[in-house]
């Protein structure tokens, strides 16, 4: 595994409004409620870390900010703008690209049907090429796999893929919900170093990932969920040698 000390480099997250905002958001499936009162921000230019234990609420917040879930109460924002009652289409358009827990490809279309998909409401095709070859040169393995059919390949192909199909969408903010799930720490140190990669060029990440030691370290900071509601916030080297957070999430 690369090392995970150092400090990721980010561009620097400027002043003013921010990319995203959530403001005490709730959200309930039927009489469950998931999220209580659920507030953050991401400025542009940073990856921000979401973590906490399974049920805490984490799929559900990416699921509300790309519009999957509206909430019951609350404000999502981008760049300023109100979204929450917006469907996820529209969203997408707006540039919010989500890769979600589980990949959910279309495990019958090819590999390059897949990342057409994310695709389908641009209609520049010249700068949909250039996509293609952006995504391919991030994932060499994914060109190599184009004609393949998106189920047959292995855990770790389908992430990238996953990843792929969010990006031919061109976005400006990508949800990332759990890329390293059930992948070899091999593969989990190629995304990971993509996941960099994106950033650097420019793009805005909200991150979920079961790893917390490794999301941390990727992050430039980080909220802890638990139980639906925000339990700590901070940059990610004061939660990485915070004594709750290493009990519940480090292992320490």
């Amino acid at each position: 595994m690369t090392d995970t000390a150092a400090v990721p480099r980010q561009a620097p997250a400027p002043s003013g409004v921010p990319v995203l905002e959530l403001r005490d958001v709730d959200v309930s499936y039927g009489r469950v409620q998931a999220l209580r009162g659920v507030s953050l921000t991401v400025g542009e230019g940073e990856i921000v870390a979401l973590i906490g234990s399974n049920g805490a609420g984490k799929t559900t917040t990416l699921r509300t900010i790309s519009g999957l879930v509206r909430p019951s109460k609350g404000e999502v924002l981008l760049r300023g703008q109100p979204i929450q009652g917006m469907g996820a289409e529209a969203i997408a358009r707006l540039g919010v690209g989500h890769a979600p827990e589980g990949r959910r490809l279309f495990s019958r279309m090819t590999v390059r049907e897949n990342l057409d998909m994310g695709a389908y409401s641009r209609k520049d095709r010249a700068g949909i090429r250039d996509d293609f070859e952006r995504v391919f040169a991030l994932f060499p393995r994914v060109k190599e796999r184009s004609s393949q059919l998106a189920g047959s390949l292995s855990g770790g192909e389908q992430q990238m893929v996953a990843i792929g199909r969010a990006l031919m969408a061109r976005p400006t903010l990508l949800l990332l919900d759990e890329p390293s799930l059930g992948l070899a720490p091999i593969v989990v140190d190629s995304v990971f170093e993509v996941i960099r990669e994106i950033n650097q060029g420019g793009t805005t990440v909200l991150l979920i990932e079961q790893n917390a030691l490794l999301a941390l370290n990727t992050a430039r900071r980080g909220y802890v969920l638990e139980t639906g509601e925000v339990a700590t916030q901070g940059p990610s080297q004061e939660l990485l040698h915070s004594p709750d957070v290493q009990r519940a999430y480090l292992g320490m």
